[in-house]
C-alpha cells in the first residue's frame, strides 16, 4: 500500500502517475506490505515498474494470491503459483520474503499441506507465514507442530499484534470498523529466522500507538544485536499517520542500535502554485 488518500498532498506529492507512486513512498519507508497481490496477480510488466522505482535493498512482503491461500487452501495451485512467481520475478533481491497468510479455519490438522506447499516452493524465495487459528496460540503441541514445518524450509511464522487495539474500545469510525474485522490473536514475539517480520496494529491516537509498541523496540533491538535483520511494519486503524510512525519507531531502534542505517530521506511535497 502506497497510495493512501490520506497521505496525498500531504506526504506524498499528488497528484503523480501511477510510475512515481512508489518511488516517493520509498522516500519515507524501505519496506512495503504487497496487499493488492493477495485480490490478483500483478502483470509483470507492473511489477518491472515497482522494480524501476526502488532500490535493490527495499523489501517487498508480497501476498500470495487468495485465490491459493483461501479458496484452494494451498491445493492443487501449481498453476497460480507459478503466474504469481512469473510475475514478481523482476523485482529480484527486493522480493525478502512472499508473505502466506492463512485464513482463520486453517487449523493445526491441515499442516501437513502447508508443509507440502512450503517444499515445493522454489529455493530462491523464503515465505512468511501468518496463521490465525486460535489453537495455534493456545495450544503448545500445535504451536511445535507449526514451528517443526516452517522449520523445515525456514520460513518464518508473521505475527500480527493486535493487543493494542483491542485493549480498549473504539473511539473513532476507523477503529470501529477494524473492531470487527482484525484478529484478536494472543501476543507472539518468537523469532523462527534470522529475517523476522512483524506486523504491528496500533490506534489512530499516535500516543496510544507508541506506548504499545516500546516491547517491540526491545525485542528489534535483541534481534538486531543477535545479528537479525527484521522488518516491522506499524499499522493503525485509518492508516494516516503510518509513515510518520513507522520513521517513529525507526528512531527509537536506532537511538539504542547507532549502527543501524537510517531511512531515505522523503522527497519533498511541493506547494501547489497558481502560476
Amino acid at each position: 500500500m502506497w497510495t493512501h488518500k490520506a497521505w496525498q498532498g500531504r506526504l506524498l506529492a499528488h497528484p503523480l502517475p501511477a510510475e512515481e507512486r512508489l518511488r516517493h513512498y520509498a522516500g519515507w519507508c524501505d519496506a512495503v506490505e504487497g496487499n493488492t497481490t493477495f485480490y490478483a496477480t500483478p502483470a509483470r510488466d507492473t511489477v518491472a515498474s515497482w522494480a524501476r522505482q526502488t532500490d535493490p535493498d527495499f523489501r517487498f512482503v508480497p501476498k500470495v494470491p487468495k485465490v491459493v491461500t483461501h479458496e484452494r487452501r494451498l491445493t492443487e495451485v501449481a498453476e497460480p503459483m507459478r503466474a504469481f512467481l512469473d510475475a514478481i520475478e523482476p523485482l529480484g533481491p527486493r522480493a525478502h520474503a512472499l508473505w502466506v497468510q492463512l485464513p482463520p479455519s486453517f487449523a493445526p490438522s491441515d499442516l501437513p499441506t502447508l508443509a507440502r506447499f512450503l517444499r515445493r516452493m522454489p529455493a530462491a524465495h523464503r515465505c512468511a507465514v501468518e496463521v490465525r487459528h486460535p489453537e495455534f496460540f493456545t495450544d503448545d503441541p500445535a504451536a511445535r507442530r507449526l514451528e517443526a514445518v516452517l522449520a523445515e524450509t525456514d520460513a518464518e511464522w508473521v505475527p500480527f499484534d493486535t493487543t493494542t487495539f483491542f485493549a480498549d474500545p473504539p473511539t473513532s469510525d476507523a477503529e470501529r470498523e477494524a473492531w470487527t474485522k482484525k484478529p484478536r490473536t494472543p501476543l507472539r514475539t518468537r523469532a523462527l529466522t534470522d529475517r523476522p517480520i512483524v506486523r504491528y496494529l496500533g490506534r489512530d491516537d499516535p500516543d496510544r500507538t507508541v506506548e504499545g509498541w516500546q516491547r517491540w523496540v526491545d525485542i528489534t533491538v535483541g534481534w538486531l544485536r543477535e545479528g537479525r535483520s527484521p522488518t516491522l511494519f506499524v499499522h493503525t486503524p485509518d492508516n494516516a499517520q503510518a509513515p510518520t510512525l513507522a520513521r517513529r519507531f525507526h528512531d527509537e531502534v536506532r537511538a539504542r542500535v547507532p549502527e543501524l542505517a537510517p531511512l531515505p530521506t522523503p522527497i519533498p511535497v511541493e506547494p501547489t502554485t497558481l502560476f
